[in-house]
């Protein structure tokens, strides 16, 4: 919008100019948060009893007076707390492998050998990696031929996970966890083999890969009927890239996981970020659905809602204090006011997560304590929206319409106390998904993204349970063609630690 002396701009042309480049500004700040700034949500208090490292203020100390300075005690590098196994404080326990070496004193190698004797020992531990160490189980088996018949035989060699293939389970096992754990791709992996001496081509590790992630595949779906049979549920979307879409792009596909109230999580795959999926997902679902203010879950809950009305729609905090978050540049006092008023909530969940056990006293304790806030907040939410000087796109604007637009919603873990505040306990276990895209950056087929949300559900459940992923899948992959189909949710990771973990099955390597 230009200017010039036939047509001046008006004051609401200024103010509309001002606005714009308030926002943009503040999505300049963002930017640079991003890339150089403190990205964590965690609010910093300042605290008056702790000084500043460069505070200018003086401390005038009367001349009369003297202070006792206590001396400086110097931490000794031999201080122990109890679980270190040897002096040099290096700690492991007993699954891992030791190797002596015993040094020769030259005492006991000269002329006068026999004047010494071994009175005792002394040990020194170092921590030491065999870079892609491979081993070949070699199953040798005799050849035994009856004297009278004269008839040969031979004992038959041991079941393999996999019909055919030369690949152990505990191989299996670590081409999952390594890609699913660590998110090492497979091309690394073949890499990595091959400077270990195993020549094998990277078709066949896809191929090993996505037949025993097809063996899991009963076992996840029992995972996921036991999460939709929660009364709290948490749902969210994350992007993945998966099969070609034209030449050197791919498709734009999605993960919706879903975090059970027993601890459990599945990573369903989809196509599209549209809600039909989400609704399919959840039909059948009764209780709570806590999801961020994503429009597609409100028309997901609205559609299942038209036969019986068994859901219970919740959304997050952190998602609202977000919006505010953005707005501080421009707004910062009005803005910090929210996010501090939403900080003494979480002060209230904090106490309630650390002094109460029952959830009628929590529900109680919310009540008493947390529902004033509530409160408050939203009457604070409708007087700051009564600003004339507030246009739409204005964003303090777009945060207070956030949380007006959603105030039921924000207000169901005020009457149900195994409702969170917010959705942070599935984000931190969905990061698998992120972290694995800045390494191998999309899945190069749809198969693959399905496969991996497979894996990821099992390896991720895992990790929640306190389960070593790799003991889990050395045992499952061995377990599941001989347990009965109608007792797979046993093998599920949170069934399984209670059934199988204190007698598990093992690779003929150990």
């Amino acid at each position: 919008m230009k200017a010039n002396k036939t047509n001046p701009l008006n004051q609401d042309e200024v103010t509309l100019l001002k606005e714009q480049v308030a926002v943009l500004e503040q999505q300049l700040d963002w930017f640079k948060r991003q890339l150089f700034g403190r990205k964590s949500e965690k609010q910093l208090i300042d605290d008056a009893h702790q000084g500043q490292l460069f505070a200018t203020t003086k401390i005038d100390t009367p001349p009369d007076e003297t202070i006792d300075v206590k001396p400086h005690k110097r931490k000794s590098n031999t201080q122990r707390n109890g679980d270190e196994v040897n002096d040099t404080g290096l700690r492991f326990d007993d699954t891992v492998p030791t190797k002596v070496i015993d040094i020769p004193a030259p005492e006991l190698q000269g002329e006068d050998a026999e004047q010494y004797e071994i009175i005792d020992y002394k040990e020194t531990s170092r921590l030491a990696q065999q870079p892609g160490s491979y081993t070949i189980l070699i199953y040798r088996r005799p050849v035994v031929r009856h004297k009278g018949e004269q008839t040969v035989k031979s004992p038959e060699a041991p079941t393999n996970v996999l019909d055919g293939c030369y690949a152990d389970v505990s191989v299996l096992a670590g081409l999952m966890v390594d890609k699913g754990v660590y998110h090492l791709p497979l091309y690394r992996q073949h890499q990595r083999m091959s400077d270990s001496g195993i020549h094998l081509s990277r078709a066949t590790l896809t191929n090993w890969m996505q037949k025993a992630i097809e063996l899991l595949e009963p076992i996840y779906q029992a995972q996921l009927k036991s999460i939709l049979a929660s009364k709290t549920l948490a749902m969210d979307e994350v992007p993945i890239k998966a099969g070609r879409k034209s030449k050197g792009k791919m498709k734009q596909t999605y993960y919706w996981p879903m975090f059970g109230d027993k601890d459990e999580i599945a990573f369903t795959w989809s196509i599209s970020k549209g809600f039909m999926h989400a609704k399919n997902q959840l039909d059948g679902f009764s209780g709570v659905l806590l999801t961020d203010g994503y429009a597609a879950y409100t028309r997901t809950v609205k559609e299942l809602n038209k036969q019986e009305n068994t859901i219970i729609h919740a959304t997050c905090w952190v998602h609202a204090r977000r919006y505010f978050d953005k707005a501080l540049l421009i707004e910062p006092i009005v803005a910090q006011e929210a996010i501090e008023q939403i900080a003494q909530l979480y002060k209230i969940e904090k106490h309630i997560k650390q002094h109460i056990t029952e959830a009628s006293d929590a529900l109680a304790y919310r009540q008493k304590h947390s529902e004033p806030l509530v409160t408050q907040f939203f009457a604070w939410v409708y007087e700051q929206r009564q600003r004339i000087d507030l246009t739409p796109k204005h964003p303090l604007a777009i945060a207070l319409n956030y949380v007006n637009e959603r105030m039921p919603e924000l207000k169901v873990f005020l009457s149900n106390p195994l409702v969170q505040m917010d959705t942070n306990h599935l984000e931190r276990a969905l990061r698998v998904i992120p972290m694995g895209r800045k390494n191998y950056l999309f899945c190069w087929s749809e198969l693959g993204a399905e496969l991996l949300g497979i894996l990821q559900s099992l390896l991720v459940t895992c990790r929640l349970q306190e389960i070593n992923p790799y003991t889990y899948l050395v045992d499952v992959l061995q377990r599941v063609s001989l347990h009965p189909a109608s007792k797979v949710e046993e093998l599920t990771p949170r069934i399984w630690k209670e059934k199988f973990s204190e007698n598990f099955l093992t690779s003929d390597l150990a």
